[in-house]
């Protein structure tokens, strides 16, 4: 994009008054230009495959096809158009759904309106802007993703790592069954399993990697 094209802007929401807002703060804007306002996720999508726009700006929570799956629609029809959700909504369930279904900023309507103007003109090349609320949620998940996903036991189950963790606390398999209130033959299964999923040999080189990886603490002996 050249410095002679301005920077082509959907904005969609269900509130006639923040469309209204929102045209009058891009109006200013030299490089920018609302080519389309939509007050529904139908008309969304319907606008993003006719005009095509650089960055489609659009609220979450609408009647009918919610802002979750107007950008998921958006990007089908109009995979160039940058999608930046601005709403209230700083939870868990409204913010991953919106990432995933193609959402590249997720900011709140709190937001300075010098703020929200460097968010369009950033998504133009593609870089993403977070509030810093749902930034750290999103850091969080990584986080959490990361340690699931790189954890030496993420194959087991959580009765394989109790049964496990009773294996390197030094507990027989007679011990395991009393204690978990199960047969003796289901707990060989679950030893089995375990052995076979951790690629050990025998029980005592299961219990030993348990305790080298950290799954026991000491006062769990």
């Amino acid at each position: 994009m050249t410095k002679t094209e301005p920077i082509t802007i959907l904005i969609v929401d269900d509130h006639s008054i923040v469309r209204q807002g929102l045209c009058a703060l891009f109006k200013i804007q030299p490089d920018c230009r609302v080519v389309g306002e939509a007050d529904s996720g139908e008309s969304a999508v319907r606008l993003a495959a006719e005009l095509v726009p650089d960055v489609v700006l659009t609220d979450l929570v609408m009647p009918g096809m919610d802002g979750v799956e107007a950008t998921r629609q958006v990007k089908q029809v109009s995979p160039r158009s940058q999608v930046i959700v601005l709403t209230s909504y700083h939870e868990d369930e409204h913010i991953f759904p919106a990432l995933r279904a193609g959402a590249l900023s997720y900011v709140l309507k709190d937001i300075e309106p010098e703020q929200l103007v460097e968010t369009v003109r950033r998504a133009v090349h593609g870089e993403s802007m977070m509030h810093p609320r749902v930034a750290a949620r999103v850091v969080q998940e990584i986080r959490d993703t990361r340690r699931t996903d790189d954890s030496p036991f993420a194959e087991l189950s959580d009765r394989e790592l109790e049964v496990l963790r009773l294996i390197a606390g030094g507990l027989t398999n007679a011990e395991i069954a009393e204690r978990l209130i199960i047969s003796e033959k289901t707990v060989k299964g679950h030893v089995s399993n375990i052995l076979s999923k951790l690629h050990m040999l025998d029980r005592t080189k299961a219990a030993v990697f348990a305790w080298q990886q950290g799954l026991m603490r000491p006062d769990e002996e």
